[in-house]
């Protein structure tokens, strides 16, 4: 299944507030860290994605 940019932004949202607030211990940054990559290269792709799609439609436009 797909998950949605939203669901993806959200959750490295929410991983970003557990890394700031300093209260994982130093196996569990790591994990996290490790997601939040995983995320911001799923949201990077998604965007790229996007970004395509809108471009395909404004040429096929004119």
């Amino acid at each position: 299944m797909k998950e949605k940019f939203e669901d993806l932004l959200n959750e490295l949202n929410n991983i970003v507030t557990e890394l700031e607030s300093g209260d994982l211990s130093l196996e569990d940054s790591i994990k996290k860290y490790q997601r939040g990559i995983e995320l911001s290269n799923l949201c990077k792709n998604k965007l790229t994605e996007a970004k395509e799609v809108v471009v395909k439609n404004m040429n096929e436009g004119k």
